[in-house]
């Protein structure tokens, strides 16, 4: 099975240069460019490919000439790129034991209705378990009396006009679906109008500018698209109606960055993301250089040379805020972005002022990737399934709210640092980003920050004072109708792992805190979460690491409801479940007891 072989981070002023094993394994494990593969079902010894993916292109409505074209172009991007490909028009591949062999299932231009419930069921399991989607095309038109189906594609077609050239703009130039385009790409394609707009529940990769094309309409226009969902990933592109698609290099890129994505080959932070602030993206106004060296800016990207110094952006100090960038490393080279400082005399001086989030393959734990410099390792185990090798893009989101600093690497919660030290505060300074010196060398896209106006007590959100009777209190919550109680299945601490009922036993698993955030917390660090930030009927709901975005956020009511405030519907016990083990999602609120808690 596909799992990049890591290295272990990148990173800072006067760090390590030991050459390790995880760093040769890393730059070896430096795949990519074109292909992906398809044939039939098991075909190739199980240690011939590193995993394995299903093509699906049955159509109960219109039919695509593309198809054929489009999985033996598949089927050659798998073959170049290490994995094969089964495909099939057969619905019956949907069952259990056959869905467990592989990563990804790619719907390629689908039509209609095309799974039965059963079916439906043992995909919706597969993929919430842990399985990858991809949807090509015409998967928007695919599955509309299917909810969760919704939910996974991020939105349903509306209409199209006429095949056309149009701009495609590339939001995002760190997913390895997209990474290898400049900002803007023209190509010909019929596009796809939506019937809503997915951008409040996904991570939109690229959209459409629709004065360059007649017959758009949605105004604001995603047309790629990825999200999480529960356990399992989720990739969209409108693009590949037409046969000439397939034969096209960075089509076939886009293609193969979407299945790797799906299939855990590749990291992204694919969680949805609105109001943000760009302070880089091509634009260095408001940024100085300070001590030797410099940042060439080119194409959206600020890469490094010369000698240790730092590019900090000058016009604002920030206190509470998300700061998201996008950072590429080449080899084992070294790296950090350096907030709360105050205004520098040298690169030295922020670096002894404020505190850096180092970028560093191979240093010590406290000095490598995802660590507060000099402070605080990051979670190791963590930080290498969310790490893209060198050569790849990685993100990270540096979440300070007072003295509290969450790194998120990719999407996943790596480090967790509360600053104790009375001569550095992190709650008010500048931000920068290193460039550590000959020979190391690391590029910058897309920095943006979105300032916070609510910020959680450090250091322990859940510890702060109650504002009201029940928030702060920690107990279980029991279904008026079941008689159980919320509960995490199998005691799972990970994220995206599955909130159902059971008999109320009184363990950690059942023990929820209501914060003044609208938080409802459990063991401490997880909290109650609508998945993909659906705002959907059925959504799934999971626990997740707390990130304070609204799918978070919930409202105990007087009538013993439970509201999820983003979506403005109920926590919801699926069916009217009172077995143990029935799930929970949210839905429209009706006032039934299936949606109605007490505390015990």
């Amino acid at each position: 099975m596909l799992r990049h072989l890591t290295s272990a981070a990148h990173g800072r002023v006067g760090g390590d240069r030991r050459p390790s094993a995880l760093r040769r394994l890393a730059l070896t494990a430096m795949a990519v460019t074109t292909a992906a593969a398809a044939t039939l079902v098991p075909a190739v010894p199980a240690n011939a490919a590193a995993f394995k993916i299903l093509v699906f292109s049955k159509t109960a409505g219109f039919r695509h000439d593309s198809i054929a074209v489009g999985t033996q172009a598949i089927r050659d991007i798998g073959a170049a790129n290490d994995f094969t490909v089964d495909s099939t028009e057969d619905s019956s591949a949907f069952n259990a034991g056959n869905l467990s062999q592989y990563k990804a299932v790619v719907f390629l231009s689908t039509t209609g209705d095309v799974l039965n419930d059963t079916q439906q069921s043992a995909f919706q399991t597969w993929v919430d378990g842990g399985g990858g989607y991809v949807g090509v095309h015409a998967a928007a038109d695919t599955e509309y009396n299917w909810s969760y189906y919704g939910q996974l594609v991020g939105a349903w077609f509306n209409s199209h006009p006429a095949i056309q050239q149009a701009t495609v703009r590339n939001e995002d130039r760190a997913h390895a679906a997209t990474a290898h385009l400049g900002a803007t790409w023209s190509r010909t394609d019929e596009w796809y109008s939506y019937r809503s707009n997915p951008r409040p529940n996904v991570k939109v990769l690229q959209n459409l500018d629709e004065s360059t094309y007649s017959g758009g309409g949605m105004g604001d226009h995603p047309i790629t698209w990825c999200h999480p969902q529960s356990n399992g990933r989720a990739f969209y592109t409108g693009l590949g109606h037409t046969q000439e698609s397939y034969s096209d290099s960075n089509f076939r890129t886009l293609l193969l960055g979407g299945i790797k994505y799906a299939a855990k080959a590749a990291n992204a932070d694919c969680r949805p993301e609105t109001g943000y602030t760009s302070l880089y993206n091509g634009s260095t106004t408001g940024w100085q250089q300070v001590g030797p060296g410099s940042f060439s800016n080119s194409g959206g990207t600020l890469t490094s040379s010369g000698g240790m110094g730092m590019l900090w952006y000058s016009t604002k100090q920030f206190g509470s805020y998300s700061l998201k960038l996008d950072w590429k490393l080449t080899g084992d080279s070294n790296s950090g972005v350096i907030v709360g400082f105050p205004t520098p005399s040298s690169a030295q001086g922020a670096l002894d002022t404020g505190h850096e989030v180092q970028i560093d393959a191979t240093d010590s734990a406290d000095k490598t990737t995802g660590a507060i410099y000099g402070f605080k390792a990051a979670d190791i185990t963590a930080r290498d399934a969310a790490l893209n090798p060198p050569g790849s893009w990685n993100t990270y989101e540096l979440l300070v709210e007072g003295e509290r600093l969450q790194v998120f690497l990719n999407g996943t919660k790596i480090n967790d640092f509360t600053n104790t030290v009375s001569s550095r505060s992190l709650t008010q300074g500048y931000i920068g980003i290193q460039q550590h010196g000959s020979p190391d060398v690391v590029q910058y896209r897309n920095i943006r920050i979105k300032e916070l106006t609510t910020v959680s007590p450090s250091p322990s959100p859940s510890a702060s004072p109650s504002p009201s009777p029940s928030t702060g209190t920690t107990s279980a919550l029991r279904g008026v109708a079941s008689n159980r109680c919320l509960d995490i299945s199998g005691a799972s601490q990970n994220n995206g792992a599955i909130v159902q009922i059971w008999d109320c036993n009184g363990q950690n698993n059942q023990r929820w805190t209501s914060t003044s955030a609208n938080e409802l917390r459990v063991y401490g660090n997880k909290c109650l979460d609508v998945s993909g930030n659906s705002t959907a009927n059925g959504a799934t709901v999971s626990i997740w690491d707390c990130n304070g975005q609204n799918n978070q956020k919930w409202r105990l009511n007087s009538d013993g409801t439970i509201t999820a405030i983003g979506a403005n519907k109920c926590l919801d016990i699926v069916g009217s479940g009172t077995a143990n083990g029935s799930r929970l999602q949210i839905y429209t609120c009706h006032g039934g007891n299936n949606q109605k808690w007490t505390r015990v």
